[in-house]
């Protein structure tokens, strides 16, 4: 994501501005638009009932919106950082991994808690692409009414184990979370 990012932010080629709404739109249509095609999909490959299967599906949708909030992060970093490093012998790689990133990490931290927010509370894919052996615990929590009523022990392990993730993430990019919401203006 981050190479496709800062492919956007540094270089003009043909067809970039419609390929990065493109990206855009793709966040804004319903999932439901992509259920009935990737049912087939998945069917015709042997991947139902798995978790990569969901995990495809969520790629769908995160992956252009990491892309879209990224390029705003690096395209406020100037262009002349670039040709310094390189000027000064660093290879795309190192600058990148060791330059680059760093001064992002608040659109990174931002970037991460939008796509894991954005995937831990979509349903409509886990409760269609998996039956049994693959259910995410957000299909999970949806299904405790029994014929015998509420299952208490299952809904409190299952609340549980919903909120623990989301409070690591939030713990992962709480220094960052601030200053990337006011895109580095803190």
């Amino acid at each position: 994501m981050s190479p496709a990012a800062y492919a956007f932010s540094r270089y003009k080629f043909l067809g970039d501005g419609q390929m990065f709404f493109w990206l855009l739109t793709n966040r804004m249509a319903p999932p439901a638009v992509f259920l009935l095609p990737y049912l087939q999909l998945y069917s015709t490959i042997k991947l139902m009932d798995t978790h990569i299967a969901v995990a495809l599906a969520h790629c769908l949708f995160n992956v252009p919106l990491a892309i879209w909030i990224l390029e705003g992060f690096m395209s406020g970093v100037p262009k002349e950082i670039d040709e310094t490093a390189f000027i000064d012998g660093y290879s795309f790689p190192r600058f990148f991994a060791t330059i680059f990133i760093p001064l992002i990490r608040a659109g990174v931290g931002v970037t991460a808690f939008f796509c894991f927010m954005f995937s831990w509370v979509e349903l409509l894919f886990a409760r269609t692409l998996t039956i049994t052996e693959a259910k995410p615990i957000t299909a999970t929590m949806t299904r405790t009414i029994s014929a015998t009523g509420l299952d208490w022990g299952l809904m409190a392990a299952a609340g549980v184990l919903t909120i623990v993730p989301g409070a690591l993430v939030i713990w992962f990019v709480r220094n960052h979370l601030a200053k990337g919401f006011a895109l580095g203006r803190v």
